[in-house]
């Protein structure tokens, strides 16, 4: 991709096409768009300079590459500790390696508060090849974007998107969570209730039902990958959905979703039915108990069905452009707009049941879930805050005036209500400096406009069909094939100003979400 986006001669091509109006007139929106977003891709990898700075363009991005899933790897991996460092009666909270105890993660979950301190420090403590590699990917982002003609990395990064230029950024806040203890919940959030959960809400809002299809020999990369068909009750099938749902112990810790094949419509008329993953990790069964989810996984379920959906129903012309192939602070509106049905007691009454018993998840724990987002609902967004700033400083003036660790304890005491642990480089562990590089703000500005389409079309019913298929027409069927801000309006029908965007984040912190957990 990177040699053809480089390549003068189609790049004079499209060139010569663009500067025809009449023919440029006679093209579809989605065809110009896809023609424009190509031109885009020609500009920003340095179509514009002479054979040697454009060569010295695609060696750029291929380094890039490589340093990205070098550091993507390591990101990964668990950090050794020795076994007797560690207090005996906390040990089988870790996998074992000889004389070792393996820390995979911040076990943040964990109720013991010892655990969570063991894997924080030991998790996070600086690998100098981690340091070095991230150290040489931000200088090779800010050498591609100075090359091509931007002052940063993040100017770059940003054209084309809803905000625009890194000046926009950032007026916003953050959020942790209430003592509640996830145990408890757990019993009311099977995997099977919480996907049936998914059913019914897509079917009253979209017509569109789950179906799980038996894959053929070969299909899956492990044997507990489920297929799931997405079938529309009047269009049939739009798609199918890989759901890699438990952990294991060679799977990375990041719940995400991906394409394995775009939608398209294909010269025979045809469309090419789009193909994705959606890889959690979640609990496997037991011998007395189906997988059981905490409510952070039940959100984390809801939010990655948000970015299938947006795949499934995205009916665009070119692959180019397909469901989340979208400037990325648009990209994360249907997934965090799925974490507000994951709040509304309407929604999680319909499946909340404990699956021995088959009691309703009671209001007084519903209360303190709803209590937990309430009463922190600063913090989680303070921490975005201090995020999207580390992403922004580490991509914008180079070379940077001191180390990453030093930068990342500057920004987290100016931003983030809790001190810099000393002895821990958590950037090392920040996966999405890879693929959101310079974009991380993406989630606050993807909250504000989900905030906005909630309040305004779903909150008064959140099965409202009339509503669904608006937001499928207005928003999710284009892709990347329309101007982002322009979807957001038309599904919103008025005008939006940054001061929406603030105020609908600001909103939320004083939002009382008992209307969320009241019954209709």
């Amino acid at each position: 991709m990177v040699q053809l986006n480089t390549n003068v001669e189609l790049y004079q091509t499209l060139q010569k096409l663009l500067s025809d109006e009449k023919l440029v007139a006679s093209l579809d929106p989605e065809t110009r768009k896809v023609a424009e977003l190509f031109m885009f891709d020609f500009e920003i990898s340095g179509i514009h300079l002479d054979e040697e700075k454009r060569k010295r363009a695609v060696d750029l991005n291929v380094k890039i590459l490589d340093l990205s899933s070098a550091f993507i790897m390591q990101t990964h991996f668990p950090n050794k500790i020795d076994k007797h460092l560690l207090p005996e009666h906390i040990l089988y909270n870790f996998a074992h390696d000889g004389n070792h105890a393996l820390v995979s993660s911040l076990h943040a979950e964990s109720s013991d508060d010892l655990v969570r301190e063991v894997a924080y420090k030991v998790f996070l403590y600086p690998n100098p090849d981690q340091l070095n590699c991230l150290d040489e990917l931000l200088s090779s982002r800010d050498h591609l974007a100075k090359l091509v003609g931007y002052p940063t990395f993040a100017h770059r990064a940003l054209q084309g998107t809803i905000a625009k230029s890194p000046e926009l950024f950032l007026n916003l806040f953050f959020s942790c969570r209430y003592n509640i203890e996830p145990s408890l919940y757990c019993p009311f959030f099977s995997l099977g209730a919480c996907m049936e959960g998914l059913n019914l809400l897509f079917r009253q809002l979209l017509g569109i039902s789950l179906y799980v299809e038996q894959p053929e020999k070969g299909e899956v990369w492990c044997e507990d990958v489920r297929k799931l068909a997405v079938v529309h009750e009047n269009e049939g099938l739009l798609g199918y959905i890989y759901c890699d749902f438990f952990q294991r112990a060679d799977k990375p810790h990041q719940d995400c979703h991906f394409t394995i094949r775009g939608g398209r419509l294909k010269e025979n008329g045809e469309y090419q039915l789009p193909v994705v993953v959606l890889m959690l990790n979640l609990p496997h069964s037991t011998s007395i108990a189906p997988p059981l989810l905490t409510p952070g996984m039940l959100e984390n379920l809801f939010h990655e069905m948000g970015h299938a959906m947006h795949s499934m129903l995205g009916r665009t012309r070119y692959q180019h452009v397909t469901g989340t192939r979208c400037p990325t602070d648009f990209a994360e509106v249907p997934s965090i707009l799925m974490e507000y049905f994951a709040s509304d007691y309407r929604v999680v009454n319909q499946f909340a049941k404990h699956y021995q018993t088959g009691q309703a998840l009671p209001k007084n724990m519903v209360s303190r879930l709803c209590e937990s987002k309430k009463v922190c609902a600063a913090a989680d967004m303070q921490l975005q805050v201090f995020y999207a700033t580390l992403d922004q400083i580490y991509h914008g003036k180079h070379p940077l005036k001191r180390s990453t660790t030093e930068i990342l304890k500057e920004t987290q005491e100016k931003f983030y209500g809790l001190p810099y642990v000393p002895n821990t480089a958590w950037q090392l562990r920040f996966s999405h400096l890879v693929g959101y590089g310079a974009k991380y703000y993406s989630y606050l500005m993807s909250r504000a406009v989900a905030s906005m389409v909630w309040k305004e079309c779903f909150m008064q019913d959140p099965f409202s069909r009339a509503m669904g298929e608006r937001y499928r027409r207005e928003m999710l069927a284009h892709g990347g094939g329309k101007e982002p801000m322009l979807m957001v309006q038309d599904m919103l029908q008025k005008c939006l100003s940054v001061e929406d965007f603030v105020g609908a984040l600001v909103s939320d912190l004083d939002m009382n979400f008992e209307t969320y957990f009241m019954d209709s």
